[in-house]
């Protein structure tokens, strides 16, 4: 019988064709930037959860081999006997295996009770982190630990750093012991049901649905796709699916299509992707949309933010996951329509935020519409103020400037290309098609210029790199506020 990790597991609970997949085809799997991103912060919050369980400089630490895992549990065993906080203490049972985040020894010097504390980095307790907590004390307690008690650990979203590099207080602990240990016949029954599976010679017949990414994105969609016949107009086209009515009607479909959804269950909107998605015909309300801009007259600017929500906090008075706004590209057009960009981008690792703010102010200047693209900038902006009080005037006048370009889009147009999206770069081939996102280096959407102003900042990185990547974030910058020009000059 193979030892399956508390990951199989967790995934074999979201979907049993991807736990059968991660055993037997793993090269099928694709990582998106996100997960990797993910993956990076669950890594960061995780050593950092050392450092507060570990002040005393006393806790060991198990080197994990991902190819040796014996020699880890041997290790566990051995420390065991020290009495000390473990990080990554290994335990091994009959079909299953896992690794603790933080052991604690309870009961003072002579005792041999233990609680257990698993470390999240996301910002409140999750239903399926019960399913995870519960494998985990199964197994511990299965191969002999005497586990008293176990918590999870989150990030405590309203903590505030102090800026001086310690960070006590970032992470909240719930305790879950009663919940895990009420659970003990189901893991086990999910063990024996994950081990039949993984001996299946055929993976197992499973349609891809919303299971596909929740509550994880799962890296084999699109294999498991490419398995399945696909409609000529998938309903997923539909934006915005909410009615009960929509969702069961979908649902019931082998195949959803467009063609096969009854109209009256759509509103305006869905049923424009429909028919124009179906037709191959542009909507296009031109008088509309001229009309609306006509009360937007020139000298006008098209700005657009980057960000980063770092779980953990680089900056002083700043908290877990907050956006902080480190890069603004502005195309300027004139009263006469000549256009020109401006920019800021801060890559010195210090606090980029007053910087971004009068940068802002300036580039925004005193006059004419700010057009943007979403309702994100207005939002931003608002935070800025709130954080800066000595500029609130000044911000408070920009976010009654802003213009959003997308709600005319909404309104107003619908290519079939889009596919049921209006987001800048689904419009932007329909009306500039010289103009394309795949043609930047390196940085192409928002998530990877993220995990570019981390590396840019990073100490380690070379002063050549960090140029690279400098351009990188200021191409795509200036790609949004352009596209976001011609698209004003195609509405015009």
């Amino acid at each position: 019988m193979r030892a399956l990790s508390k990951s199989k597991l967790v995934s074999c609970r979201q979907c049993s064709k991807r736990m059968w997949l991660e055993i037997h085809h793993p090269e099928l799997e694709v990582e998106t930037p996100q997960t990797k991103m993910s993956y990076a912060i669950g890594h960061a919050v995780g050593e950092i959860a050392q450092q507060l369980y570990g002040e005393d400089g006393k806790a060991i630490l198990i080197e994990v081999d991902r190819q040796n895992f014996n020699e880890a549990f041997v290790k566990t065993q051995q420390s065991l006997s020290a009495r000390a906080i473990i990080f990554e203490a290994g335990f091994k049972i009959e079909g299953a295996l896992s690794f603790a985040d933080v052991l604690l020894p309870m009961g003072g010097q002579h005792a041999n009770q233990w609680r257990m504390v698993e470390v999240k980095s996301a910002t409140s307790v999750k239903d399926y982190y019960h399913d995870d907590i519960a494998i985990q004390a199964f197994i511990a307690r299965q191969a002999g630990l005497e586990l008293q008690a176990i918590a999870l650990a989150h990030v405590d979203n309203s903590w505030v750093y102090q800026g001086d590099g310690k960070y006590q207080g970032l992470l909240k602990e719930v305790d879950l012991t009663e919940i895990a240990f009420s659970r003990e016949n189901e893991v086990k029954a999910w063990i024996n049901e994950a081990q039949a599976i993984a001996d299946k010679v055929d993976e197992p017949k499973i349609h891809t649905g919303k299971h596909c990414k929740e509550p994880f994105d799962c890296g084999f969609l699109a294999y498991c796709e490419s398995q399945e016949p696909r409609a000529e107009f998938p309903a997923n086209w539909l934006p915005r699916i909410q009615t009960k009515a929509l969702k069961q009607a979908i649902s019931e479909m082998d195949v959803a299509d467009l063609r096969e959804i009854d109209d009256s269950l759509l509103n305006e909107k869905q049923l424009r992707v429909k028919q124009h998605s179906i037709s191959g015909l542009t909507y296009f309300n031109a008088d509309a949309a001229r009309t609306e801009l006509a009360k937007y007259p020139l000298p006008a600017v098209f700005l657009d933010f980057e960000t980063i929500n770092m779980a953990i906090p680089l900056w002083k008075g700043t908290r877990p996951y907050q956006q902080i706004p480190f890069q603004l590209s502005a195309h300027r057009m004139d009263g006469n329509g000549k256009l020109e960009q401006e920019y800021f981008l801060d890559l010195t690792g210090q606090d980029p935020s007053e910087g971004f703010v009068k940068a802002l102010i300036d580039v925004c200047g005193k006059e004419g519409p700010i057009f943007v693209y979403s309702g994100f900038e207005n939002t931003q902006i608002k935070a800025l103020a709130e954080r800066f009080p000595h500029h609130v005037d000044d911000l408070n006048a920009i976010c009654a400037r802003l213009v959003d370009l997308l709600k005319i889009a909404q309104e107003h147009y619908y290519h079939p290309c889009q596919q049921g999206s209006w987001s800048i770069k689904k419009i932007l081939p329909t009306i500039a098609p010289e103009l394309n996102y795949d043609n930047l280096e390196g940085v192409q959407d928002g998530g990877s210029a993220q995990a570019a102003f981390m590396e840019a900042i990073s100490p380690g990185t070379l002063v050549d790199r960090k140029k690279q990547i400098e351009k990188q974030l200021l191409d795509y910058c200036a790609m949004d506020t352009y596209a976001m020009v011609k698209l004003w000059q195609f509405f015009k």
